[in-house]
């Protein structure tokens, strides 16, 4: 499987505090299409009697809203700096 590659042709040049704030809000809106695949695929397979494997892929949505608490904060912090 091929690694997921950015593209960053629009961020030559760009002040490193710009690149940050592109990437950062990327990584929020794909992380956010992740945790909507994974709160549906847990319903299916809570629907299918697979409840122990469901658990832990809310556990793994969860996870990453987390992960996304902490992209929020670096996007802060950026504006602080």
């Amino acid at each position: 499987m091929k690694p997921y590659t950015y593209k960053h042709d629009r961020e030559k040049g760009m002040p490193i505090v710009d690149k940050a704030a592109i990437r950062i809000k990327h990584w929020m809106e794909h992380n956010g299409h992740h945790v909507e695949e994974y709160d549906s695929f847990a319903r299916q397979l809570e629907e299918s009697g697979f409840g122990a494997s469901a658990k832990h892929i809310r556990e793994m949505a969860e996870l990453t809203r987390k992960s996304d608490e902490c992209l929020r904060k670096a996007l802060i912090a950026l504006d602080k700096s």
